[in-house]
């Protein structure tokens, strides 16, 4: 029977600080400007960049002073060198970019509001001294206004959801605001966001395209699209029928024409960045729907990807759990795969594998490890929260009071993760194998060929993905760093039958029949998933005989040493995650339950090979303390000792006096 000991979060703090084993990148920009150099971005000084880190979404990216400094120190202890500021405009939160406080009606979404920019300008400042970047989002959720001239704007839905492409005023008003950010002067750092080396990324469009929602007949935005069109099917010798004509058919001339459309809206929108001086890389949208919106993304300076894996939906009369873990599937990263250009850096802005599932704790590192096997640039989990009101006694899943965000079940609070022993609790080894880079780049590389731009990834990308680098590429746009070569529907080189997959680098391993992976690199070593029935499981200088049946254990070296050279070492143990009191029946939430947060303690045997012979274990809980020194026996140039029987905890600091 499993047991759970007390862990809670503490908004201001860390109970172990990283921030010495990064302290050559702090202020962020120390390094200049971030831009794109091939496949991988680099800052001026030829440094390369690599994030890991988080979504600040809606509220929390107004902060008052007071938690903008704790949050950003917080951050920069785990290892988070990056946050994304999203859904800023959404009119939903209090705070947003455009009203501070809900009372007055707002008439037009045409200005920020002062106090908001305020406490923008002073998180960036925090984010900036603590080395943490600033990724910043341009149109995401924002309501369009009458006061804006804009016609029949309450039929319009969240950013003008297709039209926000094509429509005049529209693209005028997302100019506008471009401007009115890009050329402030953030009075605490005394730099125009356009020449702030901190800010280091941005997008056009969040999670919007023509595909991937019907093009709603509102006027006088539909007229208009059809006659744009119209004009392109008389220049392109397409077919146009003016009473039957469905902007949703997406036939061979339609896919084409909003290629076009989109291509011509980012080439516009990143000329007119450039013009105000924007300097820092800029993609246009961000998701995998078909061929044809990532093709588009080639007249941009990134791809951007967003992936979420066993999302424990939520209705209006059950709380249901989705528990499949990552260890028990087939193929987990094809999608992302599907919208990377090999030529092109990729980050990812957007994922998670959310609560109540319980084996996300495996989520942070696996992401960390496949995206350095892929030369990913870097991540942003979504998200660490939407609201600035945090506190020690806030339980899993409940965030906020009620469905307030958008009427969105999922954003009560499930998507929160800075309190989350199990995934964020596990950031500290995923930071560090991102940013230093831990797991080596895949010595190969393969190019997937899309002819059909109505499609998106197969199984054979899902299989490829954990084994080789991975992208796609299209009819005028070829990948040219790719070393392979492949159809739509050529088999993968990988046996789906044997349940396995080993990167052609030979540091991950994972097996979904057996139901377990492993991480092994000289400064980063993980065995994770269903250990307790696979025990004992071994990396190159790790053993684990773990009596709890899911878990993570990692093991970090905390110098520029290789584990069996380190005098300071992490050693995490995360599985589950859960509320004091949290009732669970028939697979549904039926009482979240109350703080403090509890975490699994993970029973198992730990042998670490080394050559430092006087090394002791000391158990830390969740303000930092030592709890104890774990009995650990040192020969044979292996030190062994049992974890969960005395000193439980989830964070262990191996170490010389």
């Amino acid at each position: 029977m499993s047991r759970y000991i007390p862990f809670p979060a503490y908004p201001g703090t860390a109970p172990i600080d990283l921030r010495f084993v990064f302290e050559n990148d702090a202020p962020a920009g120390c390094h200049g400007f971030l831009k794109a150099v091939g496949d991988r971005f680099e800052f001026e000084d030829g440094t390369e960049a690599r994030f890991w880190g988080t979504n600040f979404n809606s509220g929390l990216c107004f902060p008052s002073h007071d938690y903008a400094e704790q949050v950003a120190e917080r951050l920069a202890k785990y290892g988070c060198n990056i946050v994304r500021f999203h859904q800023m405009d959404s009119e939903w939160a209090t705070p947003n970019i455009f009203q501070f406080t809900k009372g007055p009606r707002q008439a037009n979404s045409s200005a920020p509001d002062p106090e908001s920019l305020d406490r923008l300008d002073y998180l960036i400042y925090c984010l900036k001294k603590n080395g943490v970047y600033v990724y910043l989002d341009m149109l995401t959720y924002r309501k369009f206004k009458s006061g804006d001239g804009i016609e029949n704007a309450e039929l319009l839905g969240d950013c003008a959801r297709p039209y926000s492409y094509t429509y005049p005023r529209l693209i005028e008003l997302q100019k506008r605001f471009m401007e009115q950010m890009w050329t402030h002067v953030n009075p605490y750092t005394g730099l125009a966001y356009c020449d702030e080396p901190a800010i280091v990324l941005t997008e056009i469009v969040n999670e919007d395209d023509l595909f991937a929602r019907q093009v709603v007949r509102v006027e006088p935005y539909f007229s208009h699209y059809r006659e744009l069109y119209r004009e392109w099917a008389a220049k392109n010798g397409a077919a146009y029928d003016p009473d039957n004509f469905d902007p949703d058919a997406n036939d061979d001339d339609q896919v084409r024409f909003k290629v076009h459309i989109m291509e011509q809206h980012y080439r516009d929108m990143i000329a007119f960045q450039r013009s105000l001086g924007v300097k820092i890389p800029i993609t246009g949208t961000n998701w995998t729907i078909n061929g044809a919106v990532t093709r588009a993304q080639h007249v941009t300076d990134f791809n951007d990807g967003h992936s979420y894996f066993s999302w424990g939906r939520f209705d209006a009369t059950a709380r249901r759990i989705n528990n499949v873990a990552l260890t028990q599937q087939q193929g987990i990263f094809g999608n992302l795969a599907f919208n990377r250009l090999p030529d092109k850096p990729y980050f990812v802005s957007e994922w998670d594998m959310l609560w109540p599932c319980d084996y996300r704790a495996e989520s942070p590192i696996l992401m960390a490890a496949v995206g350095c096997l892929q030369n990913w640039s870097g991540y942003t989990i979504h998200t660490y929260a939407y609201s600035n009101r945090h506190t020690p006694y806030q339980p899993l899943g409940l965030e906020v009071s009620s469905r307030s965000i958008g009427n969105g079940y999922h954003r009560e609070g499930q998507f929160a993760t800075w309190n989350d022993p199990a995934k964020f609790g596990v950031f500290y080894h995923a930071a560090l194998i991102m940013r230093r880079g831990d797991v080596r780049p895949s010595v190969g590389s393969v190019a997937i060929k899309v002819d059909d731009l109505r499609l998106r990834n197969t199984e054979a990308m899902d299989l490829i993905a954990e084994h080789t680098r991975l992208g796609t590429e299209y009819e005028g746009v070829p990948a040219k760093s790719a070393r392979t070569h492949l159809g739509y529907n050529d088999p993968a080189p990988i046996d789906a039958a044997a349940r396995e997959v080993t990167s052609d680098t030979g540091e991950l391993y994972r097996n979904w029949g057996r139901e377990y992976g492993l991480i092994d690199s000289p400064r980063s070593q993980v065995v994770y998933g269903f250990v307790g029935r696979n025990s004992p499981l071994k990396t190159t200088d790790l053993k684990v005989d773990a009596r709890t049946d899911f878990a993570v254990v990692a093991l970090s070296s905390l110098t520029d040493a290789p584990i069996t050279e380190s005098d300071n070492l992490l050693l995490s143990t995360i599985g589950r995650a859960r509320n004091t009191g949290e009732k669970r029946q028939d697979g549904q939430i039926v009482d979240f339950g109350t703080c403090p947060i509890l975490a699994e303690v993970i029973e198992t045997g730990v042998s670490i090979r080394t050559s430092v012979p006087n090394l002791m274990v000391w158990a830390i809980n969740a303000e930092g303390f030592y709890v104890g020194r774990v009995p650990a026996t040192y020969a044979d140039g292996v030190l062994t000792f049992r974890l969960g029987e005395v000193f439980p905890s989830i964070y262990y600091l191996i170490r010389t006096e």
